[in-house]
């Protein structure tokens, strides 16, 4: 598949450093409440920014910065999973801010929260599968 950004970073703090300062202060924000919501997650770069997981890849952060014909400007939160355990798709639901002001912290964490519930029906059909 390749590389089609032209650019790739190594860790988070390069990616960070990258970033124009208005998507820099959203994506700090939005990444902060990812972390208070799941403290256990684990963030790791794919397609050069960064992806939170826990059982499973659970959300993302993209700002426009980054090449991706599905955010041309701002700073979007996707999330890789529906309600459906058989949905395998990259993304499902995606929200975009191009303003700090516009962030909604409640709704941004009821997102997260409704996908980690979605994680854990995933481990847990899998286990049932397993036995």
């Amino acid at each position: 598949m390749g590389n089609t950004q032209g650019i790739e970073f190594s860790t988070v703090d390069e990616f960070l450093d990258y970033l124009p300062a208005d998507e820099l202060e959203i994506v700090l924000l939005l990444r902060k409440i990812i972390l208070e919501c799941m403290p256990d997650c684990k963030e790791k770069l794919a397609n050069n920014v960064p992806f939170y997981y826990r059982h499973s890849r659970i959300c993302y952060i993209w700002p426009a910065t980054i090449p991706w014909e599905k955010v041309s400007k701002g700073v979007a939160i996707g999330f890789c999973k529906g309600d459906s355990l058989l949905d395998e798709t990259f993304e499902t639901t995606k929200f975009t801010f191009n303003l700090i002001k516009e962030i909604d912290i409640d709704f941004v964490k009821q997102q997260i929260q409704e996908a980690i519930l979605v994680d854990e029906k995933i481990v847990k059909a899998r286990r049932r599968k397993i036995q």
